[in-house]
């Protein structure tokens, strides 16, 4: 593929997102690539505007002013570095965040791994604390063949 601005092979091809549903591609060579990427950001935006996508600068400006009161970040700095500042700012850009992890993650909320000993259910647990206090009691009291019987079932639960 030509690059589009010279008759150079492209080598890099930049998808930009100018809306929800609109997408430019962008087919360039290495050098028309730095000009381009290192353009000012008045220059895109008039091209932007100019083309049939006008995209609201008021809306963008708000969105990258939104700050944390706690640490001080922006929200574009976050967008920027891909990096939070602190806990608080979860909140702060929780509107821009959600969509965001959801897209990434597929959902917003945390579903971890978990050991594979860990029982199911709280009852279990609660019976598996209980066997172990009986158990621990068992060997101070020299009751080695009950501690035994015990700790079986204490594996027995804790695997399933």
């Amino acid at each position: 593929m030509k690059c589009q601005r010279c008759p150079k092979q492209a080598t890099l091809h930049i998808t930009e997102v100018l809306g929800e549903d609109r997408f430019e591609e962008v087919h360039l060579c290495e050098e028309c690539a730095k000009k381009y990427l290192y353009e000012p950001q008045q220059a895109k935006k008039a091209a932007v505007k100019a083309g049939e996508g006008v995209i609201e600068s008021d809306e963008a400006d708000a969105i990258g002013e939104k700050q944390c009161e706690a640490c001080g970040l922006k929200f574009v700095e976050f967008r920027n570095h891909g990096r939070l500042g602190c806990a608080h700012d979860y909140d702060s850009f929780k509107d821009d965040l959600m969509p965001l992890l959801e897209s990434v993650h597929g959902d917003t909320k945390h579903a971890g791994k978990a050991p594979r000993r860990l029982p199911k259910a709280t009852g279990a647990q609660l019976e598996l604390s209980q066997l172990r206090r009986k158990l621990q009691q068992m060997v101070t009291d020299e009751k080695y063949e009950e501690a035994a019987a015990l700790r079986d079932k204490i594996r027995q639960l804790e695997e399933g």
